[in-house]
């Protein structure tokens, strides 16, 4: 099953160097979770191809500007593309009559059902569950109320042990309850366990988004042992004072964090514009963490079993 995920925007608060404001897509078995929305995001989704109609669920983690000010764009441009299709928004609850004025004002009424889903930052919670994923928020540790994400794959089924299932003669329309862990009683009554009849599944992959956050440690415990973890790093650790006087993360911090929680495999983002040259942030962090890659717009990054 496809889990790959596609850096649009990378940046911090304002676009520099190439480098867009935040913004990602998540795809996981062909079906696209966008994952903050910053401004000139439609046009990252047209520059790498990605088709807007094939987003189904929005999240946005808080309400500065460089992580939601594309959205009412893009819901604009989806309306008048011609969307019918239901789009799910997750977001802090002011968001809600941010859409309405520009829709009241702009007199606009959409041509496709648009549910939001207000979060709340106080623990973490289940916010959306399909056949292929759940999708957590949990709090994160900025100026304002913002909310991380965390989305793991459902959990995969067995795979069929084919050689001695057809040696057993099980017919083949008990193999999906087989898959889901049942045992198989052949005509005499003998007992056939399940483990016997299978392969052992692949372990449910994971991804969790921490967006603007101080290093507080306070929302550790939500994020431990992903596969990919995202995490701000806005500056170099040289700027420790400024990090946490702005409320966000150096990168030596996110690669501690990495560490701590034992992820796989971290993204870092949310730079400042004050750097053009990233390679010392990533020189940074790799120097704690070296299984660590810079979140650069069009990068495509897939989530390993």
């Amino acid at each position: 099953m496809t889990f790959d995920l596609t850096i649009l925007g990378s940046n911090s608060a304002t676009p520099a160097y190439g480098r867009n404001q935040t913004s990602q897509v998540l795809n996981i078995d062909n079906k696209l979770y966008l994952i903050d929305c910053g401004e000139g995001t439609q046009l990252q989704l047209n520059r790498y191809g990605i088709k807007s109609s094939r987003i189904k669920h929005i999240f946005i983690s808080h309400l500065h500007g460089d992580h939601y000010l594309g959205l009412v764009g893009l819901l604009s441009s989806m309306h008048l593309n011609g969307r019918r299709e239901e789009l799910s928004i997750y977001g802090p609850g002011p968001l809600k009559e941010i859409i309405e004025i520009h829709l009241r004002y702009s007199e606009t009424i959409l041509r496709y059902p648009l549910h939001f889903i207000p979060l709340v930052d106080d623990k973490e919670r289940l916010i959306m569950e399909n056949e292929q994923v759940r999708v957590y928020s949990f709090p994160l540790d900025h100026r304002i109320s913002c909310t991380g994400f965390r989305f793991v794959e459902q959990p995969p089924l067995a795979k069929i042990n084919t050689k001695v299932c057809d040696k057993l003669d099980i017919p083949a329309h008990l193999f999906s309850e087989i898959k889901r862990g049942a045992d198989f009683i052949d005509t005499k009554g003998q007992i056939h366990e399940n483990a016997d009849l299978t392969f052992p599944p692949k372990v449910a992959r994971s991804y969790a988004y921490c967006s603007d956050t101080i290093n507080s440690g306070s929302y550790h415990q939500y994020i431990k042992k992903v596969d990919l973890l995202y995490h701000e790093a806005t500056f170099l650790h040289e700027m420790e004072s400024r990090a946490k006087e702005t409320y966000h993360t150096t990168a030596l911090e996110a690669a501690m964090v990495a560490k701590k929680v034992g992820a796989k495999k971290l993204l870092i983002g949310h730079f400042s514009a004050r750097y053009r040259d990233l390679d010392p942030l990533l020189t940074e962090c790799r120097s704690i963490f070296p299984n660590s890659y810079l979140a650069l717009e069009g990068r495509l990054f897939h989530i390993e079993n």
